[in-house]
């Protein structure tokens, strides 16, 4: 019986991520393959790659731009990269109340499972004030040192739910993939977000199959 709903923030709760970086690359002219080129040279140097270490709070985000930047050489900056990208990301309130109305009108327990980073809070608790309404437990893994899909954050998320709750009493709800699929490996129900309304759908049908 599924007793709690798991569910990302960024792609699911917000409108595509994609969207808020495309606008960041038309504002800024700087491609996101060079970024990404980067970033990739950065992992395979170092052995650690920086985007998960920026989300799993072991660099701050300034230690983050400035490697990325000097990586890339030319003077290049992305110190506007933060601002651009909340400008162009906006709440999707359709599944916003759709998760809320899981919690308040269906009395499902409820956690938000967040990759995210530790500078960025208050932006995107801004865009949620209602969070503690609808979220009873909220994991970020800036603030927890790991990160989707590591089994572990998905473990302690549960653990925080309490009440004798288990992997399996869980639908778990998020946009990438391979984080659904670590979901399944522990034996939680998951749906991958594509839309609101097939995210909707296929939440319903795992409720109304118990």
């Amino acid at each position: 019986m599924t007793r709690a709903v798991v569910c990302d923030f960024g792609g699911v709760l917000t409108t595509p991520l994609i969207e808020s970086f495309l606008h960041y690359q038309e504002q800024s002219g700087i491609p996101f393959e060079d970024v990404a080129a980067a970033m990739g040279r950065l992992t395979e140097r170092t052995g650690r790659n920086p985007l998960y270490e920026l989300e799993k709070g072991a660099i701050a985000e300034d230690e983050f731009l400035g490697s990325i930047e000097q990586e890339m050489g030319g003077g290049v900056s992305l110190r506007e990269l933060h601002q651009v990208y909340f400008d162009h990301l906006q709440p999707n309130e359709a599944m916003i109340d759709f998760v809320r109305s899981l919690r308040v009108d269906r009395g499902l327990r409820s956690a938000l499972l967040t990759n995210n980073v530790r500078e960025w809070e208050p932006r995107w608790r801004a865009m949620l004030p209602e969070i503690d309404e609808i979220f009873e437990v909220v994991v970020d893994s800036a603030f927890v040192g790991m990160r989707k899909p590591d089994p572990r954050i998905y473990t302690l998320t549960v653990e925080r739910l309490g009440d004798g709750v288990t992997a399996s009493d869980c639908v778990f709800i998020d946009d990438i993939e391979v984080n659904c699929d670590t979901a399944r490996s522990l034996g939680m129900a998951a749906v991958q977000f594509h839309s609101t309304e097939q995210a909707i759908a296929e939440v319903e049908a795992l409720l109304d199959g118990g």
